[in-house]
This record gives structure tokens, sequence and C-alpha cells, in this order.
């Protein structure tokens, strides 16, 4: 209606809520962790993504707040890495110029949403009030062991000059930040020991997850049963390549060995006349990122190192070759080729024109093994003393014979690998380390935290840490420690300061500790965390590990940090995803500043399942808009409940109360808006009493929290919050109904709709739709026949 003034109401509320936000006591039974992924303040702006999502969260908060949760919901920045830093090297503007500003929109934007979240600066993960606690995880984890540095090849990333984990290395090889084709470069770094965890990350008992994000773990951390064989090397046997296999059925099917360009016992095992070939291979290969090395579509190339060793059962000569397909970090570095059972290992050996051997029958339709590998499980041939085994038969008794020679064990393994999280880059949290004159790691002691992050560095990047430019911080550390130590120059992986967020938010006034280890369990885990499917192998995972640790080292109890996980659908726009480039971006601030953030955060909600995400569509806001209107004109003057219609009226209002209470559970935000609107429209016919109308703004507030909280107060005369509110549950009782609506059709065209009871006989029925708006389809004509059909239809035969 035209005498609303959305601005000025949704300013009020804005105002008031934020003034009576208080943090909830820890200590509170009804206590409710709602939290979404916080913000990368990289843009200047919150965009539709983050409005879809934060909107998302706060209807879900709302709702829980409306049955009688203490809802905490809080709302931070991540604050540092690469965008900000890349900005600084393009304009010369300080990160933490650029960020601060961003921040302060983004806080006034998020207000604007008219959330329930706790705004909390001091969350910002590049203030040094929050990194300080993040330099404090790192080092309960170097003094538990857990952190450690070494030389290792590493993801290179040659525009942003940095090392990137795997996670952040996309399937077709380059980096997700700079698109860059990502190579391989050896360099010293930091790990965290995530694998000494790989066993009970795999245990999502505790997680109300999406089954494909505990799928992608899963598959991430790869865990696989096998066998560690033994190769003793031909010239030297004392020494032998050690080799991880998941089937051992299959070893006496090897016709050569490979290894790694980068493997550290290469160099052993090159001959003077394959020198020159081996380095030439090693270079090309350094130049190939591992997703391009490990996709199993790639022209398999390699080198023969001019090396054998011997086949640990049959004693037989096998050459060793180097090939890029084999990753060093990966098992051993090494791998045993079968192939005529592997087909990775057939191709490579069709090129090179190395043995096929086989040694499985298999029961099944089996390739032709002049075409392709057969890698079916069978029976066991060509294999000496283990011919006619089952593949489980053979696996047992070969592990037990290599057991027996001492030349091979039972074995598990895992592809996950330890957690890269060092970087050459400045705008990261400094890792709290210094070295002393050998050389060895320190840890920055507590009371020189927070370990702070120099100014006096150059931000373009040149392959070296920019911090290693900085004068302050090598005189602070000298100062501090002693002549002859050196600070650590690499900063820490954003990864990081997003691991254990979740646990400083109920803590943030503390200035002496991360989090209070004696409330932190009334606080976790996280009853609802809401982010992107995207962040499965990097973020979520990282965080459980992190909250095991600080489980084990007794800063808390319970094993997972959030129990109920959401992920958010995709938005898009006239069927595509959003792009500058598309010209199809949408400017969420345009329509709050036209419409009004509870038009819009109903429009957005209307799109379909929050988890699914749809496509917007402009035109649908006027739908929205003109549903507000009919409230309005319905809170002005509501219809007075009929005594005739009353028990549809309980019907339909528990009908409302029960399908809200499921969906908003649900996340089915869209269908509560069909609910709504379903619901107003049987109000023409029944009528609505007060309990009706105070319902009705109940289920609305979560969706439209401006527009609900006005109609409470100013038209339904409350002095109190409608969020203090508790909306009922439906009455059982209400929902059976005992009348139903009977279609009147003649000669099977509807003619009217009539309210008869359920059980209600045939000569009921007729009388019913003989007096209705039907009887006039019926005058002067002849009725041949009747159809009743109890509780859904009456058909007249006419003539």
């Amino acid at each position: 209606m035209s005498d609303y003034n959305f601005a000025e109401i949704e300013s009020k509320w804005q105002k008031t809520w934020s003034q009576n936000q208080a943090k909830p006591d820890s200590k509170d039974p009804n206590l409710f962790y709602n939290l979404s992924m916080f913000p990368y303040p990289s843009g200047s702006k919150l965009h539709l993504g983050h409005w879809y999502v934060y909107g998302g969260t706060d209807t879900f908060g709302r709702y829980k707040k409306l049955n009688g949760y203490n809802v905490f919901q809080p709302f931070g920045f991540d604050s540092f890495g690469l965008p900000a830093e890349n900005y600084a090297i393009k304009t010369g503007i300080h990160p933490s110029e650029s960020i601060n500003t961003n921040v302060e929109v983004m806080a006034t934007q998020i207000q604007k949403i008219g959330g329930m979240y706790n705004i909390d600066p001091k969350v910002t993960t590049s203030t040094p009030e929050y990194y300080k606690w993040t330099q404090w995880v790192f080092l309960e984890l170097f003094k538990k062991g857990l952190a450690y540095k070494k030389e290792a090849l590493v993801n290179w990333d040659p525009v942003d000059q940095t090392v990137l984990a795997n996670e952040q290395v996309l399937p077709d090889g380059t980096g997700e930040r700079s698109g860059a084709k990502v190579i391989q470069k050896s360099i010293s770094q930091w790990f965290l020991k995530i694998t000494d965890y790989a066993e009970e990350l795999l245990d999502f008992s505790d997680c109300d997850w999406p089954d494909n994000t505990k799928l992608m773990q899963t598959n991430w951390i790869g865990k696989s049963s096998g066998a560690l064989v033994k190769f003793p090397i031909e010239n030297n046997p004392q020494e032998s390549i050690e080799v991880f296999t998941t089937r051992p059925d299959t070893l006496m099917g090897t016709s050569y060995l490979v290894i790694a360009p980068e493997h550290k016992i290469l160099q052993k095992l090159i001959t003077p006349q394959q020198a020159a070939a081996v380095k030439d291979y090693q270079e090309q290969a350094a130049l190939k990122s591992e997703i391009d090395r490990s996709n199993t579509q790639s022209i398999k190339t390699g080198v023969f190192t001019g090396s054998y060793c011997l086949h640990p059962l049959s004693k037989e000569k096998l050459e060793i070759w180097v090939a890029d397909y084999v990753i060093a970090s990966y098992g051993t570095g090494c791998v045993m080729a079968v192939p005529a059972h592997d087909q990775r290992d057939y191709e490579f050996a069709q090129k090179y024109n190395l043995a096929i051997p086989q040694v499985i029958k298999s029961e099944k339709d089996s390739p032709d093994i002049k075409e392709q590998a057969i890698t079916h499980e069978g029976t066991l041939i060509n294999s000496g003393e283990f011919d006619g085994l089952s593949t489980q038969e053979a696996t047992e008794q070969i592990v037990a014979k290599l057991e027996s020679d001492n030349l091979g064990k039972k074995q598990t393994t895992y592809r996950l690998r330890d957690w890269s999280i060092t970087r050459q880059r400045y705008w990261g949290c400094p890792t709290p380390i210094v070295y002393d004159p050998q050389g060895n790691p320190v840890a920055v002691p507590q009371e020189h935290l927070p370990w702070l992050l120099p100014t006096d560095v150059e931000f373009k990047p040149t392959g070296t840490a920019p911090l290693a430019q900085s004068q302050e911080l090598k005189q602070r550390t000298e100062k501090i420690f002693g002549k002859g130590y050196t600070p650590e120059v690499d900063t820490l992986d954003t990864f990081m300061c997003s691991s254990w967020y979740q646990m400083r938010f109920p803590f943030s006034d503390l200035d002496d500790q991360a989090f209070d280890a004696s409330q932190i369990d009334n606080w976790l885990p996280i009853n609802c965390y809401i982010g992107g499917p995207e962040h499965a192998c990097m973020h979520l995972l990282y965080a459980r590990f992190i909250h095991k640790v600080m489980r084990d080292l007794g800063h808390l109890n319970s094993n997972e940090p959030f129990a109920r996980l959401i992920h958010q659908g995709l938005i898009t726009k006239d069927g595509a995803k959003m792009s500058k480039s598309k010209g199809n971006v949408v400017s969420p601030d345009e329509y709050v500043n036209k419409f009004g953030a509870d038009i819009f955060r109903m429009h957005l909600a209307f799109q379909g399942p929050f988890e699914d995400g749809g496509d917007f569509q402009e035109k649908g806001i006027i739908g929205i808009l003109r549903f507000r209107d009919k409230l309005l004109s319905l809170y002005q003057k509501p219809t007075p409940l009929k005594d005739d219609k009353e028990q549809e009226y309980d019907y339909n209002l528990n009908k409302l109360i029960d399908k809200a209470h499921k969906d908003y559970e649900n996340f089915q935000f869209n269908t509560v808006v069909s609910a709504l609107m379903e619901f107003y429209n049987t109000i023409n016919q029944t009528g609505i009493d007060q309990t009706g109308l105070e319902i009705l703004a109940q289920i609305l507030a979560p969706l439209c929290p401006h527009l609900a909280e006005e109609l409470w107060h100013n038209n339904l005369g409350h002095s109190t919050s409608i969020f203090e509110s508790k909306l009922p549950q439906a009455d059982p009782s209400k929902l059976v109904r005992n009348t139903v609506n009977l279609a009147v059709q003649v000669n099977g065209k509807l003619r009217d709709t009539v309210q008869i009871a359920k059980d209600a006989s045939q000569q009921e029925a007729q009388t019913l739709a003989e007096n209705s708006e039907a009887a006039k389809f019926l005058k002067d004509l002849t009725v041949h026949k009747v159809i009743y059909v109890p509780g859904r239809i009456i058909n007249y035969v006419v003539s």
C-alpha cells in the first residue's frame, strides 16, 4: 500500500533490535548457535549470493527464536588473504585500509538485511586482537608435535608467487584465485599433521551433514587397504624400493617399477647412460601440476633409469622407470606396474613395449587383454604356487609369504596428505616461529603474542616472502631472543584463521585466552552451520581437524565443530550464473532501496528450496509486493470469523502451522511462502480471529521481520517483540478433517464445490448438490445417472 513507508519502518526496527541485542548466557539450556560462513571483505559490497545465504540463515535463526530458543547468530570477517594484497599491489593502498573500509560497508549492509546478527568486529581475522589467538592455536599444534617444517614439492602459482594447497588447485590444473597454470616447485614449508587424524575424520557419526559432502571428504581422505612390498635393488640388494598396492593378488604380474620424477632415491638409480634423458624428463615434469599428472586421460610418458630391481617372490629382474603419473607424496612415490590389470600401467607398457603378463582370470565378462587391462577380481593364473586361488585367498597368502620373508606387510594408507600451512605472501597471519643461530625452530612465547605483522615491506611478489624484507621484524626478533635469531617470514594460510573462528565468537571479549574452556562445551558443536559445498575438502575438513586437536589437548570435549550442516543453492539470473561479462549481475542494494529488505528477502526465499537455489526473476517481486499489500489490508480491516466456517478455519490454520514448522526446519522457505498465500486465500471464505492474525504474523516473521514486527505492535497491540513470542504447535485433532470439499459435476464439467461430511451418504450429497450453484445446470434436464465418489465428486449424467 502506498502509505506503508518501508524505509522508515525497517530503519526503526533495525535500530530497536540493535539496541536490545545481547549475547546469550552460555548456561541457557535453550541456547542455539546458528552460524553462517563469514565473508571475505575483498569486494566493496555484499553481492546477491551473500544476501541469499545470510538472509536464509537469519530466516532459520528467527524461526528457532520463535520456538523458544535463545539464538546466537554472530557475524565476522575473514579478512586476511590474497585479494586485499593484490589490490594493494595495484593501488598502493595498504590492505588494512581497504579491508577496514569494506568491513564498515558490509556491516551496514548486514544490518539492512534485517538480521538478528551479532556483528562482531573483534572477529575480523586480520586484527591483532584476533590473530594473536590464531598464533596460539598454531603453537598448540607445534607443542604437540603436529606442526613441522620440511622441504617438499608444492603447488606453485607463478602469478600470485605463492604455494597453493591441493584443495586450492582447480581440476584443470590452474590456481583457484589467479587462474594461472600451477607448476611444481621444491620449497621449505610448514605442515600440520592432519594425516594423524585421517581415520577419525572418516567418522561422521556426530555429523548431520549432506551425504554428498561426507562422500567428498571420504574420497578426499582416500583410505586404501593393501600391502607394502619391498623390491630389492639389483646392484644393492640391501636397499629396497618400497611400493604400496591395493591388489597384492596381482603381485606376480608385476613387469616393471615406476618411480616419481622427484623421488629422493631416484638419483641413486640413474645410470650414466640415462642421466641426460632423466634430467630432461624431470625438468618437463616440474612444469606440470599434480592435477595434470594425475589425470587418467593424459598421455603416459616416462624414461628408463637404467637400473633394475628384483621381484620379491619370483626374483625376476625388473626395469625401473621414471614417470610423472606417479607422485612422490602419494603412497611411497613408487608403483609396481601390473599392466595386465591396471589400465594406466597397460597404456604405459603398450607405449614402451613392456611385458603384459596376465595373472588374473576374471569370471566376469572381461575385455581382450590385447585391447585393454582386465581390472576385475578373479582366479589367479601364471602365479606359481598361488594358481587357482581367488583374489581374497591369494591376497592373504601372498601377504603372509611377504611377511615371512621380511619383504612386505599388510598396510592401510590414505590419499590425504599433511596440510601445507604457510604462504610466501604478506597479508596473512605471521607465523609465530623464530630460528636460533643453528636454524632450529623456536616458538614465540605467549607473552609476545600477537607476533605482529610488520609494515615496512613491499607488496609486489618476487618469489620470496615479503616479510623477509622487513628490517623491523629482524630487529624485533634479535631484541627479544638474542643475536643470531631470525624470524619465520612465511605467513599462515588463511584457512588457519577460519579453522577455529567458531570457538572465538562467544568469547571475543576475552583478552587473556582464545576461549573459556570451562564454557566452550555449552556452545559447541554449533547447532547449525550454513555455507557453500565448495568448502567440503578445505575449510570444513580443516575445522574438523583443529577441533579434534583442541579436544585432545583438553580444551573442549565434543568431537565435531558443526552438528548440522546446510549448503545453500546457487541463484542464477536468466538461467545463467551471474557474472559481469554476461551483464546479468543483480545488485541487492538497488532492490532493497526500491522495495525494502522484507520484499527482497521473501522474493529470494520464494525462488526455490534454499539448498537448491533458483533463477532470479525480477517480475516475481511484484507478486510479493502485492501479497504484502493484501496482508496490510487484512490487518487494517480483518474479515471476522464466520460461525459456520469455524471447523474449516481451524483446519486451515493448523495446517499452516504444521507446514510452517516442517518447512522452516528443513529450509523449505519457498513452500512456507506458498502456504502463507494459500492460507490468505481461505480467509476470504472463512474469516479470521485474533489468534489467527497473531499466528499468521508469527509465521511471516522469519521471512519479513520488519513487517511482522510492525503488525505485531501497531495492529495487534503487543508491547514486546514478536520474536519474544512463541509460535504454537499444530493441534493434531484439528488436522483431521471431518468435512471435505465435494466437486459437483454435470456431464463431467465442474459446476460447483460444496462442503460435506466425510462419511456423507449419496442421498445427503445429492441434497447438497441440488441446492448448490450447480442446480441451474440441471434445470429442465433428464438425469440418467448419478455417480458418487465419497469425499471427492458427485457427477450428474444428463440430457
